[in-house]
Formats: structure tokens, sequence, C-alpha cells
């Protein structure tokens, strides 16, 4: 994700929508700066962040503001508690994902001999590193 954001991106993309607003009511301090950056962060990559550095500096302030929780709490959030696998269950359901599992990567492995090993030529392409 780009770290450079100019204002008016910054209200296009990280503005909390009412409905996001309802799903922070229950959030305080840096689980729900967290939960608010973690939110609009999927809605833009569908994924979540491998760590804090990866969320922009511009999008903690703004979203802060919005939460009214001081931007230096998301450095307090924490990244391998129960907390945030919670936020992470909650999240991929509003969008209506789910976590991969084993039997979704098998029929992805399946699908992708099939329709791509068949016509892509280079070998270099269909390597996975």
């Amino acid at each position: 994700m780009r770290q450079e954001w100019e204002p008016e991106d910054l209200i296009e993309v990280w503005t909390l929508l009412e409905e996001d607003q309802e799903r922070l009511r229950n959030k305080s301090g840096a689980n729900r700066l967290g939960f608010a950056l973690l939110l609009k962060f999927f809605e833009v990559e569908a994924r979540f962040p491998e760590d804090a550095g990866e969320i922009p500096v511009p999008a903690v302030s703004y979203v802060a503001q919005q939460v009214r929780v001081p931007a230096e709490e998301w450095a307090a959030y924490d990244w391998a508690g129960r907390a945030i696998k919670r936020h992470r269950m909650e999240i991929r359901g509003v969008f209506g994902f789910r976590e991969c599992t084993e039997e979704d990567q098998a029929q992805l492995a399946e699908w992708l001999a099939v329709e791509l090993c068949g016509v892509e030529l280079s070998r270099d392409r269909l390597w996975v590193r």
C-alpha cells in the first residue's frame, strides 16, 4: 500500500462510514483504532496488513481523529492476541470472506494446473516463488 496520501484521497478511502462506526461501538482504545484501520485496509487491499508499518501514517492520524482515539494508541495494538483474531474474523464476515482452508488450496492448485498450465508457455511465469 502506498504511504503518501493527498487529503482528498485520505477522505475518499479512509473515511469511516456509518456502518463502520456501528461496528466500533463495543471497542475502545487501541482495539477501537486497530479494528478501524484493519477494516479500511482490508476494504482497499482485500487482505490484512502484515505489520503496523504497512498502514500509512497519514491514515492512522485521520482514522484516529474519526474514532476519537490518540494516534499513539496504534503502537499499543496487539498483533498476536485474541482481539486481532476476533477483529479479522469480524472483518472477513463484513466482506463475505473466510480463511483459506487446505481444501481451498487444493482446488486452487487443480484449477491452476488445468486452466493456466495448459496455456502458459513460459516456465518462469508458472514457477511459484
